[in-house]
Order: C-alpha cells, then structure tokens, then sequence
C-alpha cells in the first residue's frame, strides 16, 4: 500500500513526531522505542531530534545524518489524533 504523503512534520517532546498527511489525517508517531544503538542512539539528543525534515516529495523522513523510519511504518504505526 502507497502512504499519503508528508506535509507537515514536527517534532515534539519527548521523542514524538506530529505528522500531517495529504488526506488531512494528523497523527503522532512515538520514536523513543527505536532510540538505541549506534546508529539511532544520536536522536537521544533533543536538539538533534528537532533537525528532523520531510524528504523531498513528501515521501519520507530523514535526520541530517541519515537516519530515517520507514514511510509505511510512520504511517501505520502513528496514532490518529482527532
């Protein structure tokens, strides 16, 4: 299944992302559960959380070294927010 796309994104404390899709679904996305190890261990840092973007397209998210989660994972994971 294709996801909406991406257009709007922020991050949230501690550790959400607010998503807005296309379909003017809004939901929110909880990372701390993949916060750990080497390569996803830098997001602890709240500051660096915040640098997170939408990818070009709308079709993703990405920190600004390259750590990323899955766009059908955002989306089916996040929970609708009404």
């Amino acid at each position: 299944m294709l996801q909406p796309k991406i257009i709007m994104l922020r991050a949230e404390a501690p550790y959400k992302l607010y998503i807005e899709y296309e379909t003017g679904e809004k939901k929110l996305f909880d990372v701390a559960p993949y916060i750990s190890g080497n390569w996803y261990g830098e997001l602890k840092d709240e500051e660096y959380f915040r640098t997170v973007t939408v990818l070009p397209g709308g079709n993703g998210i990405e920190w600004k070294h390259g750590q990323d989660i899955a766009p059908h994972e955002l989306y089916e994971m996040s929970k609708p927010i009404s």
